[in-house]
């Protein structure tokens, strides 16, 4: 593995919970190149064929195991598109930590754009983790557009947390989901914004067999002059359940705009949706002053409790 750097390492304990290097299976890509790879008798992690990412291979009946696959930039200027494809195995139950961390110190914008695919096998679990970060003192943007695309067999479940808090100047959150009968889909989105920056989620989910199930629910924050839209899309084409839900604090000058959307295509699908933006609530933060907070301790706190 080559060897990071401390602010390299710092973005890796912001996006993958790493403070060295992981034990199981992982590949860290640092400033678009590979930092450190290792396959297990389980899960196999090699080059796409047209090397513009990764191929990865849980083998069917691996249990409590994990695949870490962060990436970290500190050079303005850098931008890159990679593909990363999922095979989880039948009965398999894993975790996949992903997540990008952008530090950038100049005038140049640092985009990354990761596609991952997921094709998950019958009665297969998943947890899958999605943190975005960005730092660094240039006039330069961090830009992130990551486009999740998930294909679940029968029986099969994935949890996705998706998380964006600090330092992301533009996002455009792409995320499709086919399940099968029985699947289980459910997504946790947090996301802050600050400045002037703007995100976009949307989410599509086809519920294609009987039973299958999807719950989506996003909690965000919009501060300062920061804009956010929340795009999701629950269509029921079986006898199945759905649930989208957009929860949101809105502050300053900020913007959010919530946008869900069912669309049932069979007599027995059960769907809905919820959606509520406001502000923090005056009598909730008169209750943590008493306690000896400023306003500004205060709204952290509500914040903070918020977005867990």
């Amino acid at each position: 593995m080559l060897k990071l750097d401390e602010i390299q390492m710092r973005l890796l304990k912001e996006v993958a919970d790493l403070h060295k290097v992981p034990e199981g299976a992982y590949n860290i890509r640092s400033n678009g190149e590979s930092a450190g790879r290792v396959s297990t008798e389980n899960i196999e992690i090699v080059p796409r064929e047209d090397g513009q990412g990764l191929t990865v291979r849980i083998k069917p009946g691996t249990k409590n195991q994990s695949v870490h696959i962060p990436v970290v930039m500190t050079k303005t200027g850098l931008k890159e598109i990679v593909y990363n494809d999922f095979y989880i195995g039948e009965d398999a139950d894993v975790i996949i930590v992903a997540g990008c961390g952008i530090d950038n110190c100049g005038s140049q914008d640092s985009e990354h754009d990761g596609i991952h695919r997921f094709f998950v096998g019958k009665n297969a679990k998943v947890k899958y983790v999605e943190k975005h970060y960005g730092s660094g003192t240039g006039s330069g943007k961090r830009i992130l557009n990551p486009g999740t695309e998930v294909y679940q067999e029968e029986g099969s479940t994935v949890e996705m947390e998706m998380v964006q808090i600090k330092g992301v100047d533009d996002t455009n959150r792409t995320t499709t989901a086919e399940l099968a009968a029985g699947a289980k889909l459910v997504v946790r989105e947090r996301l802050m914004t600050h400045g002037d920056q703007k995100a976009l989620s949307t989410y599509v989910v086809n519920l294609n067999g009987e039973g299958a199930s999807a719950d989506v629910v996003s909690r965000s924050v919009a501060r300062d002059d920061s804009y956010q839209k929340f795009d999701a899309k629950l269509v029921g084409n079986a006898a199945c359940s759905g649930h989208t839900e957009c929860d949101s604090i809105i502050m300053d000058r900020g913007k959010i705009l919530a946008v869900p959307a069912l669309e049932a295509n069979d007599l027995d699908a059960a769907l809905v949706h919820e959606a509520a933006i406001g502000k923090i609530a005056g009598d909730q933060i008169i209750k943590l002053m008493t306690l000896g907070l400023t306003e500004a301790e205060a709204e952290e706190q509500i914040i903070n409790g918020f977005l867990k």
